[in-house]
């Protein structure tokens, strides 16, 4: 465990019951979206890879026009 992490635990047992469990379930959800955040890219780079291989070949057969910022 890291000292900043022991300091922030060490603080919170000073806390009453009450804010302490607030911040272990503020502390609890950023983990759950955090890992899920992490299964959701790893699941998609599939289909990035897919996507990125129809550009590329839409791109040679000449399907886009290349345009300047004022014409988006």
């Amino acid at each position: 465990m890291t000292q900043l992490l022991e300091q922030a635990i060490s603080q919170m047992k000073q806390l009453d019951e009450d804010k302490q469990d607030f911040i272990a379930a503020v502390i609890l959800e950023e983990l759950e979206d955090d890992l899920l955040w992490e299964q959701t890219f790893a699941n998609s780079q599939d289909k990035l890879g897919k996507w990125a291989r129809k550009v590329r070949k839409d791109i040679e057969a000449g399907k886009f026009k290349q345009m300047d910022w004022d014409e988006i």
